[in-house]
């Protein structure tokens, strides 16, 4: 891959220095050595994003819109190279990783129409001689710290509304997946962002970087994308000079089948919900709640559809490819081996062995039945191709286990009876809900959650909102 962006993108100069490695978590094969940033170049480029502000803020929404219309544009433009590059650095099948940057182009797309619908209020006076203007301003300069298991998604679903907003950005891509986020600058800097507007830093350490971005007064919204204990760290680290922040953490979401559901329709939804980048994803379905009445025959369709994936590399046209890494895999492992040794049933696949090496980060899909709550599984974010089920006495006993967690992303819930999908709509601790449908985030709806998922939302007008702050001028007209 000669084309690839290596260096660090600050002020609108590409920027070398000492370097680390990117692997391919398929095989550990080096793809390519990127800038290590120090603490000097990401104070570059936050004075850059301070400077760029002024007028980037200034630029007319429609602008501003043109700007990030052309880079969307430039993606789907070259969306095979992007997704290639999403396969090597992420690990994910070639066919997701297409759907992938067609899903993050769409956001850009979306965001270039709101910016020139960032509108204001005009409010009815109770003094005849007044007027009162209600105006949305950009915020400011912006961190943006995304995660490795949808690198482009995560980084337009942010970056679109930011500078659609009029805000700049600092963004730290995860050390595992930097390259993709280095080649939407390449493509942002070709269609025109000015310099400054939309920096990157790249670097292995994650804490110090994020610690150096927080502590500077010019940076006045910090949006993540990870896990919840971090997320608590950075919204404390924020606190003291009161910066804006959006969080988008983690998830335990429950996967509900009623008696009345369409079976069919709810396998074919589950393994979307469930084995979508090989189940590394935030809004995967992690605890499958499933009504007495169906739950055999849910259970055995799920099993001889799941026993048709497959897995490999995922530029061969597999369905399932290799963990991120090891630490990944050993997670998974673990919770497979204490669900198992407390009474689960492994009903597809092989219990994963956890070691180290590449070899392992290949884990087939498993479904396990009988689970509990005792069982970490049923607390914890598996993030891998592990389906765990549970039987649900009735709806209100499939309604009390699905909020048996502390987080509260997304909710799925299977059933034809309309009464019961607004119940579940109403009774479901979530920030989104699918009912009959396991992929919801769409760049028209608001993505986010509640309780320990986090606050803030990203898509829909909200997400262009985050990004800006209210200002109230009361004028003397007469």
């Amino acid at each position: 891959m000669t084309d690839l962006a290596r260096d660090a993108y600050i002020d609108g100069r590409w920027v070398t220095g000492a370097r680390f490695e990117v692997r391919d978590p398929f095989d550990d094969s080096v793809i390519a050595e990127v800038t290590d940033c120090t603490d000097a170049d990401v104070d570059a480029a936050i004075a850059a994003a301070a400077r760029a502000f002024v007028t980037w803020r200034a630029q007319p929404g429609p602008a501003r819109g043109v700007l990030l219309r052309k880079l969307g544009e430039r993606m789907l433009a070259d969306e095979e190279r992007l997704a290639r590059l999403c396969v090597r650095e992420n690990g994910k099948p070639m066919k997701e990783a297409v759907a992938e940057v067609r899903y993050a182009a769409s956001f850009l797309a979306w965001f270039a129409g709101e910016a020139e619908r960032t509108y204001g209020e005009i409010i009815p006076a109770s003094d005849a001689t007044k007027r009162i203007l209600v105006t949305r301003e950009p915020v400011g300069p912006c961190a943006v710290i995304t995660p490795w298991n949808f690198p482009y998604a995560m980084l337009a679903r942010k970056l679109g509304a930011a500078l659609a907003a009029g805000c700049t950005v600092v963004a730290k891509p995860a050390a595992q997946t930097p390259l993709g986020t280095l080649a939407m600058a390449q493509l942002g800097a070709a269609v025109g962002i000015p310099a400054g507007v939309f920096n990157v830093v790249t670097g292995t350490r994650a804490g110090a970087i994020g610690a150096r971005l927080i502590a500077s007064s010019a940076i006045r919204k910090l949006s993540f994308t990870g896990s919840t204990g971090v997320g608590r760290d950075l919204a404390t680290a924020c606190a003291p000079d009161l910066k804006r922040v959006s969080l988008e953490l983690g998830g335990n979401a429950p996967f509900v089948v009623l008696a009345d559901a369409d079976v069919d329709a709810a396998v074919e939804g589950a393994l979307v919900a469930k084995f979508r980048n090989t189940g590394q994803s935030c809004v995967a379905a992690n605890r499958f709640i499933v009504e007495q009445a169906v739950a055999e025959a849910f259970t055995s369709k799920l099993v001889a559809a799941v026993a048709k994936l497959t897995t490999g590399r995922g530029d061969s046209g597999v369905d399932i490819g290799p963990l991120i890494d090891d630490k990944a895999s050993h997670k998974v492992a673990k919770l497979v081996a204490d669900a198992l040794s407390k009474g689960a049933t492994l009903a597809h696949g092989t219990a994963p062995s956890g070691q180290p090496g590449p070899a392992h980060r290949l884990v087939a899909p498993v479904v396990l039945t009988g689970i509990t709550p005792a069982m970490a599984l049923w607390r914890e974010e598996i993030f891998g191709p592990v389906v765990a089920i549970r039987v649900a006495a009735d709806e209100a006993d499939a309604l009390a286990q699905a909020n048996d967690t502390e987080y509260g992303l997304v909710g799925y819930v299977y059933t034809r009876d309309a009464a019961r999908q607004a119940r579940f709509a109403d009774g479901l601790q979530t920030g989104m809900v699918g009912i009959n449908d396991g992929l919801v985030s769409t760049a028209q709806a608001p993505f986010g959650g509640i309780k320990q998922s986090g606050y803030g939302r990203e898509g829909s007008h909200h997400g262009v909102e985050d990004y800006t702050q209210l200002k109230y001028v009361a004028q003397k007209v007469g």
